[in-house]
């Protein structure tokens, strides 16, 4: 059935109709990067956790990009223009079609990798601070 509740809820729905939970294979790849994690030491997971929100923070460019494309087109639009609208061709709807396409993929990438980047940085932060509760 089709949801606009989001991965998060179809998360829990699938998490709900299992019979054993710890066999989930998204919650097993969890698992595995926090069990990982938890072997490095404070200081190189400190290391780890700055360089996570470097990271987390340059994926800007790829709405930059989106953004500055039309921008970019609209200084040589009489120039695109006599191309593509010329004797009635129909290579505007090719241009277009590859642009939204483009656009689409680079969209969803940006917030798919700021979303891995914000996953492993609360993993980095509760066990930080697991840690600095146990001291």
């Amino acid at each position: 059935m089709f949801s606009f509740r989001g991965d998060a809820h179809k998360i829990f729905l699938s998490l709900k109709k299992q019979n054993d939970i710890h066999s989930d294979k998204k919650l097993k790849e969890t698992a595995e990067i926090k069990t990982f994690y938890d072997t490095l030491d404070s200081k190189t997971l400190q290391l780890i956790h700055y360089r996570m929100i470097k990271e987390q923070n340059g994926m800007g460019i790829i709405p930059i990009l989106v953004s500055s494309i039309p921008w970019l087109l609209l200084l040589f639009s009489s120039k695109i223009q006599d191309v593509l609208f010329k004797e009635g061709r129909l290579l505007w709807v090719i241009f277009v079609f590859l642009y939204l396409i483009i656009l689409t993929f680079s969209v969803i990438f940006h917030f798919k990798e700021k979303a891995w980047a914000a996953f492993h940085i609360e993993i980095i932060k509760d066990i930080l601070s697991e840690r600095d509760k146990s001291d």
